[in-house]
């Protein structure tokens, strides 16, 4: 009996050290931008590239002349032409007017027909589509942006989820920060940024904890983007020490009993 119970002690000791090393542990690697010092002023940034519209996109497009009526009627025939896309976000759902790119990058357009934008940034396609108006009304201008402009940011962060942007010039930080931030148990320094690159994805492994974030040419995010923040050993430590606990309870159980059957 003697022997169970020095064992039974033996493993009492050897999981309290282990929940005690498991709880203990620290990350220290949660700083971003660690290459920072207070003598740099000035980091060099990438420059911006415009996206360009894909196949699948949708384009919310209006049409505006200087004849207030002719402006009401254009916008009407455009807008009784476009579909309603059915867009999801981490607010919910929300129904959007637009035009779908077809897989040839063309859109319909009423009087106007088909138009190849695939390929095209907004600009070109806002200059390409005021061409082929000024055939039908005196000195238009037009209206051009991404309805279903989204990032998705999953892992570790505060608010996972896919988010619709207002505008096309958004970096890797602006989607972090929309997501809430990483968590204490996100792993900074290997991102994983995954993109949609002619049909066959694409995977970049991004540093947060370096100031080289901002010379990196996918500092600026493109339309479908996919951003996991992976866990880190914390995490793994912290979902262990729990498992760690029950079964130092159980053993110290046992021991107790062990004790107990001794003295009688």
């Amino acid at each position: 009996m003697n022997y169970y119970l020095k064992l039974f002690k033996a493993f009492t000791i050897f999981y309290f050290f282990m929940s005690l090393l498991t709880s203990c542990s620290s990350n220290k690697k949660i700083a971003y931008f660690q290459t920072l010092n207070d003598s740099v002023r000035l980091v060099e940034q990438i420059k911006f590239v415009e996206p360009l519209i894909q196949p699948d996109d949708i384009l919310n497009i209006s049409i505006q002349t200087i004849d207030p009526a002719g402006t009401a009627a254009v916008n009407q025939v455009v807008a009784s032409a476009a579909i309603g896309a059915s867009t999801a976000s981490n607010s919910g759902n929300q129904q959007a007017l637009g035009f779908l790119v077809d897989k040839n990058g063309e859109i319909e357009l009423p009087m106007l027909g088909a138009l190849k934008v695939g390929g095209l940034s907004t600009y070109g396609a806002k200059d390409l589509i005021r061409q082929k108006a000024s055939k039908y009304f005196k000195d238009p201008t037009v209206q051009i942006r991404f309805v279903n402009y989204k990032i998705t940011v999953i892992g570790e962060v505060v608010r996972p989820g896919t988010y619709l942007l207002p505008n096309e010039r958004v970096t890797v930080l602006d989607a972090l920060g929309l997501a809430g931030d990483l968590t204490i148990y996100g792993k900074r320094e290997n991102v994983l940024l995954v993109r949609d690159n002619a049909g066959s994805k694409q995977f970049i492994r991004l540093n947060l904890t370096s100031a080289d974030i901002f010379k990196s040419e996918y500092y600026y995010l493109k339309q479908n983007d996919v951003i996991y923040v992976e866990p880190n050993k914390n995490k793994l430590a912290s979902s262990d020490a729990g498992r760690t606990r029950y079964i130092t309870i159980a053993v110290s159980v046992l021991t107790a009993l062990v004790l107990i059957i001794t003295k009688l």
